[in-house]
């Protein structure tokens, strides 16, 4: 094994500045479970022994290294080659990883697998290893990524996997956590939560690199049979990192071998415009772990001054979600000698004209401070009427790792406003997005 894989992570979960583990208490004891069954069973030979078998009989491993002759002939020389990992069950690497969390699952008594997907292929390769393991199967999709992704929701749907749209916020991958981690809470004794890239709290990043590390084995190994030596440069596109990290993971420890991640730069360098996360992003929270993240909420405040209206930062060090959104404007209240504050997403053009009055009478008809809105397609945690009151013990919940909006707001007993119309919670955030809400006018 090599110096990396037995250095990296650390003991809490750091792979040098990030990762971690911010966990609410009531996920503690099952994400403590996950870790030390993991960190027990990955080196028995019962399942070492299972999931080689399952690789090699099930998946088709190990994929080939094929030289792209035409293309290197095109690119001027430089000879290509790459890992075919599209010839692996499914059709992506993606399965490594779900088949080894299922085993995982099967050895801890678990009887569901549960996870979130964008695109569709973790969804996919999460319902093939639940139908293979004779488990139940819970998919968090976006309702964006559902319509862009229509093949892979039939595909996941034939596996026997339930398929759960997400239509609040953004309506895509991010939503799609906050939505499985939120069901997640109340199935934890049952399910498993298979997170689908290096993302999230510990050990996940770890139990993913784990299973994805045989891309990188299995590469170097063909690599110097084809060639007599190693690579130059490696490359991987990075979107969550899974297959990036398996690749890289082979090679890290070889000095002479140039690790290159290709991040999406979409249509221009403009936020909003890309996701190249490590090239463009600042050191943040989210999800529960330390991360890189592109961030809009809190920069100069100068950029906001045609508007006419005070501009807050967050209360708290580090971008911590919402709740920190939420507690930044109820320590702006309180110097304001008022005692409730009501915040909304500002990509929503189309919110409720009586957005207030009706969070203002749910509260009051239940007897509580705290309401949320609500549709058809569920919960608006963003849209929601605060009390300054609990500022205090907002501020101590954020600071002891509180991420989720729910979470918090159960604990006081929020109150449900009703709106039927879901539209009304339209979210604008990219120019198709803008283009259906210039149609919906």
């Amino acid at each position: 094994m090599s110096s990396y894989l037995k250095t990296t992570p650390n003991s809490e979960g750091f792979f040098g500045e990030y990762g971690g583990a911010q966990l609410p208490p009531p996920l503690e004891p099952h994400f403590t479970e996950i870790r030390e069954t993991y960190e027990k069973i990955s080196k028995s030979s019962n399942f070492i022994r299972d999931l080689r078998y399952i690789r090699k009989h099930f998946q088709g491993r190990p994929t080939p290294v094929s030289h792209l002759k035409n293309l290197s002939n095109l690119a001027g020389g430089a000879q290509i080659y790459a890992k075919r990992e599209d010839l692996n069950h499914t059709g992506a690497h993606k399965l490594n990883h779900c088949m080894g969390e299922g085993l995982l699952a099967k050895f801890m008594g678990k009887n569901k697998l549960m996870a979130e997907t964008g695109a569709g292929q973790h969804g996919v390769a999460l319902a093939t290893a639940a139908a293979y393991f004779g488990m139940d199967c819970e998919i968090h999709m976006g309702e964006i990524d559902i319509a862009k992704e229509a093949p892979n929701v039939t595909r996941m749907k034939l596996l026997g996997a339930k398929v759960v749209p997400v239509g609040f916020g953004g309506r895509s991958l991010k939503e799609a956590v906050d939505s499985c981690l939120e069901s997640y809470m109340s199935q934890a004794d049952e399910a498993l939560f298979a997170i689908g890239s290096v993302v999230g709290p510990h050990p996940y990043p770890m139990i993913v690199r784990d299973f994805q590390h045989v891309v990188g084995i299995e590469a170097r190994e063909q690599f110097l049979d084809m060639t007599g030596d190693l690579p130059d440069i490696v490359a991987a596109c990075v979107g969550g990192g899974s297959n990036a990290m398996g690749i890289f993971s082979g090679f890290i420890d070889d000095d002479d071998v140039a690790l290159y991640g290709v991040e999406p730069m979409g249509t221009s360098s403009k936020l909003g415009e890309h996701a190249a996360t490590i090239a463009f992003g600042e050191d943040g929270d989210i999800h529960g772990f330390r991360t890189m993240v592109l961030k809009d909420a809190n920069g100069d405040p100068a950029r906001f001054a045609t508007l006419g209206m005070p501009v807050i930062a967050d209360s708290i060090a580090g971008y911590a979600g919402p709740l920190s959104g939420v507690l930044a404007g109820l320590d702006w209240a309180a110097t304001q000698g008022v005692d409730h504050i009501v915040t909304a997403a500002a990509d929503t053009p189309f919110l409720p004209c009586d957005l207030v009055p009706q969070l203002q009478l749910a509260a009051e008809r239940a007897g509580v401070d705290i309401a949320l809105a609500a549709t058809p397609d569920g919960r608006q945690p963003t849209f929601g009427l605060w009390p300054v009151r609990l500022r205090t013990d907002l501020r101590e919940a954020l600071e002891g790792g509180l991420r989720k909006v729910v979470l918090w707001t159960s604990k006081h007993g929020a109150a449900t406003a009703e709106f039927p119309d879901s539209a009304a919670f339209f979210n604008v955030n990219t120019p198709t997005d803008l283009e259906t809400a210039r149609d919906m006018l």
